[in-house]
C-alpha cells in the first residue's frame, strides 16, 4: 500500500486530489489546519484515510507533524494562501511567503529521510510575475502588494522544487521532485485583499476557470505518473488555463540556479532546518 500526504486537503484542490487518490491501494493522510473539516472530507473517501493537524503558519506544528509521520511514498505540498492582506505567521514571516514556501520547505526537508518516491510542489502561473527580494522577504521595508507577494511565493515554490531535484540527484537519491500548476480552477482561496488585480482574478476564476476536479488532474498526474525528477506539469490548453496534464515550461526566473541556491540557503538559515 502506498502512503501519500496531501497538505491543505480539507477543501478545494487538496480535497479533490485526496478524493482522486483514495482507494484500496493508497493510504491518504489529510494534513489540515482544521481537523473537523478534514474529518468531514475523510468521511466521504474510500480506503484508509487519516486526518492529521498541520498548520504551515506555525513551524512548531510542522515539526510535530513530521516527527509523527510514517514512511511515505509521496508528499504533495498543495496547501497555500492567496491574496492575503499584510500579516505575519507565528514565526514572524510574511504570511504568503511563510505558508506557501517556508512551511513546505521545512516539512519537506524533515520528511525526506522517510520519503520513498516523490515530492510534488504545487505552484501557479503567477510565478511568471514573481520577483524575490531576499533582502526584504517579509516586506518590512517596502510597500506590500498582496498579488506580488503571492507571485513571489509561487516563484519560490519552483526554485525550491528544481533545487531539491538537483540536491537529490547529487546525493544519489531515487526520490524525485516534481512541480505542478493546476491552471485556473474555481476554488475559494483568493483571499481577502481588495486590490484591483485580485478583483480581476476573482472574476476570471469564476467565469473562465475549470472545475476543482479538473484543476486537480495535473496534481494527481504529477503524483502518480512515471515522470523524471525536475518535471513541471500543467494543463495543455490555451495559456495553460485548463486542459489535460502535460509537461510545461517554467519561466526563466524559476530555472535560475544561483537564485535557487540563495533561496535554499536563506530558507535553511531562517527556519533553522537543513537538508539532511
Amino acid at each position: 500500500m502506498r502512503t501519500v500526504v496531501v497538505t491543505g486537503a480539507s477543501r478545494g484542490l487538496g480535497a479533490a486530489v485526496a478524493a482522486a487518490l483514495a482507494g484500496p491501494e493508497t493510504h491518504v493522510i489529510l494534513a489540515v489546519r482544521d481537523v473537523a473539516k478534514g474529518r468531514s472530507v475523510a468521511e466521504r473517501l474510500p480506503g484508509q484515510v487519516t486526518v492529521r493537524r498541520l498548520d504551515l503558519a506555525d513551524l512548531s506544528s510542522v515539526r510535530s507533524f513530521a516527527a509523527e509521520a510514517p514512511v511515505l511514498d509521496t508528499l504533495i505540498n498543495n496547501a497555500g494562501v492567496v491574496g492575503m492582506p499584510q500579516s505575519s505567521t507565528i514565526d514572524g514571516f510574511e504570511t504568503q511567503f511563510g505558508v506557501n514556501h517556508l512551511g513546505p520547505f521545512v516539512l519537506t526537508v524533515l520528511l525526506l529521510p522517510r520519503l520513498r518516491d516523490r515530492v510534488v510542489t504545487v505552484s501557479s502561473q503567477a510565478h511568471r510575475q514573481g520577483k524575490l527580494d531576499l533582502a526584504d522577504p517579509h516586506a518590512q521595508h517596502r510597500r506590500y502588494d498582496p498579488s506580488a507577494a503571492y507571485a513571489a511565493s509561487k516563484l519560490a515554490n519552483l526554485l525550491f522544487a528544481f533545487e531539491l531535484q538537483r540536491r537529490l540527484t547529487a546525493a544519489g537519491s531515487q526520490v524525485r521532485s516534481i512541480a505542478v500548476h493546476p491552471g485556473l480552477a474555481r476554488t475559494d482561496n483568493l483571499g481577502e485583499a481588495a486590490t484591483i488585480r485580485l478583483r480581476l482574478e476573482r472574476f476570471a476564476q469564476r467565469h473562465l476557470g475549470q472545475s476543482v476536479e479538473a484543476g486537480a488532474r495535473p496534481i494527481v498526474h504529477a503524483a502518480t505518473a512515471d515522470l523524471p525528477g525536475g518535471s513541471f506539469v500543467g494543463p495543455d490548453g490555451f495559456y495553460e488555463l485548463r486542459g489535460s496534464p502535460t509537461l510545461v515550461t517554467a519561466a526563466a526566473a524559476a530555472r535560475d540556479q544561483e537564485n535557487a541556491r540563495h533561496l535554499w540557503e536563506f530558507s535553511e538559515t531562517t527556519t533553522g532546518v537543513s537538508y539532511p
